[in-house]
């Protein structure tokens, strides 16, 4: 079929139309591609574009497309307060003077605060779902309100029924908290300016958006502005916020980790949420000292102080049992006694199984390598777990001795004194190294009853005798492991 000169001239006619017409969508579409910018989520590192390794924290396949934030976003240029940055000043002409803390009437809470909430400040509660953080924080409005100072609850995932039928649960309120149902931003930041509060609480960061920026609540954008903003809010009206957010499945709060970086303390609620034991645990505190622990049993009524957590943690013991040994770890400067098990057993397997719960895996192994090679214990065909009874998690050295004499026990079938106390490092030789503060849990034991305590030699000459408790000093695992 053929052309005629009139078709010829029309479809010459419309071509370059189409031609122009396609090129002006494509600029249009990089015009909009410009609008997006990749943000890590670990650490909130800022690329124009998608990488497979952020740059920032060397994690992998943590960026995530979002769009960009205004221009008017995120109070660029202006100081805490939200005036012009002001000039700056010599360090002699800071006025240094004591912050009178505001107490919570919560001990435990206090001694994780460093005593008490600085006024202006900005404090970070995580936890997993269902976990207690809103009872606690709710708790805290209660007490400080029955004080006389004004306080500010703001939910945005719950309706003004549904606290107030817990805030039944935990008892009489004063009518110094005033709650409120938000999660736009601005309508935030008003009433903060508006009533002016002593405390104020945000639950959660996940849920709070601003209408500037296009993404979901909870992105990165949305959290890391809302955060901006509510730091610009402590510091420049003296009010201290306090934030909940939820973590993801590695532990850490869901979102950037600027989000750590931009508060002034980070506190972690962790324990089973099927179990009545929770534990505060303080990471970052700019006004107190770091890991200092609080603990709390899960009620009927709320969450109830555990004075004495040692006594707590080491409930339930059994009595004649191989394979368990008492350590003591330091959280902080507090003492915390608790109950090391262990089994090992042959393997049917070819590949021996090894687990543990509450101590690092690897640190496991390495241990079980120095008692096969220093003492000759040939577990390398046992299945061997190690269980910190109590859901506590630790990380220091000083329980190795602990875990080596519960291991050798449980494979030696012989129980260990119920009134002996074991805790030192362990190096690759066997050796047993001195560990900081022995003074403070040899008397942590003495005041428990124990009567015998395993520790290094090296540590036995800084401790003065102490009545009622008998010092054995160690110098190598095997000293230790013939006390068996």
């Amino acid at each position: 079929m053929g052309f005629s000169a009139d078709m010829y001239v029309m479809f010459a006619w419309k071509t370059p139309l189409l031609g122009k017409g396609k090129y002006k969508r494509k600029e249009t579409e990089m015009a909009k591609g410009k609008s997006t910018v990749f943000f890590c989520q670990n650490c909130g590192y800022e690329s124009s574009k998608w990488l497979g390794q952020c740059p920032g924290c060397k994690e992998w396949n943590t960026m995530v497309e979002e769009p960009a934030a205004g221009k008017g976003s995120g109070g660029a240029g202006k100081g805490l307060s939200g005036q012009r940055a002001a000039a700056p000043v010599s360090l002699k002409q800071v006025d240094l003077r004591e912050e009178e803390r505001m107490t919570t009437r919560i001990a435990e809470l206090d001694r994780v605060l460093g005593g008490g909430i600085v006024p202006g400040s900005l404090t970070l509660v995580g936890g997993d779902p269902g976990i207690g953080k809103s009872t606690l924080l709710l708790q805290v409005c209660r007490h400080m309100a029955a004080d006389g100072r004004k306080l500010l609850y703001i939910s945005g995932e719950e309706s003004l029924q549904q606290i107030k039928m817990r805030a039944n649960r935990l008892g009489e309120f004063s009518d110094q908290l005033l709650l409120l149902c938000e999660t736009n931003l601005e309508t935030v930041e008003q009433t903060i300016r508006k009533v002016q509060p002593a405390v104020a609480v945000i639950d959660s960061i996940q849920t709070m958006y601003r209408e500037e920026i296009s993404s979901a609540p909870g992105s990165v954008s949305q959290v890391r502005e809302s955060t901006n903003v509510l730091m610009q809010l402590a510091k420049g009206l003296g009010v201290s916020i306090m934030i909940v957010g939820h973590v993801t499945k590695e532990g850490t709060v869901a979102g950037p980790r600027v989000l750590e970086h931009m508060v002034d303390t980070v506190l972690y609620f962790e324990g089973d949420r099927h179990a009545s034991y929770r534990i505060l645990r303080g990471v970052k505190n700019r006004f107190g000292s770091t890991n200092e622990i609080g603990v709390f049993e899960m009620k009927e009524e709320g969450l109830a102080e555990v004075d004495n957590a040692s006594e707590f943690m080491l409930s339930g013991k059994p009595e004649g049992a191989s394979g368990s040994v008492v350590s003591c770890s330091m959280e902080g400067t507090r003492p915390i006694l608790l109950e090391i098990q262990a089994l090992v057993c042959h393997s049917n397997f070819g590949i021996p199984r090894r687990q543990a719960t509450g101590m690092d895996l690897n640190r496991l192994n390495l241990l079980m390598a120095v008692l096969e090679k220093r003492l000759n214990l040939q577990m390398s065909d046992c299945d061997a777990y190690v269980n910190l009874a109590g859901g506590m998690r630790i990380a220091e050295p000083a329980i190795d001795l602990g875990v080596a004499m519960a291991a050798a026990s449980s494979f030696k079938n012989r129980a260990i004194d119920d009134r002996t106390i074991a805790f030192g490092e362990i190096g690759l030789s066997g050796e047993v190294r001195g560990v900081s503060q022995a003074s403070q849990r040899v008397a942590e034991a003495a005041k428990l009853g124990f009567t015998t305590c395993v520790l290094p030699a090296v540590n036995v000459e800084q401790i003065r005798a102490k009545e009622g408790i008998r010092l054995i000093g160690v110098k190598t695992v095997r000293d230790a492991i013939d006390l068996i």
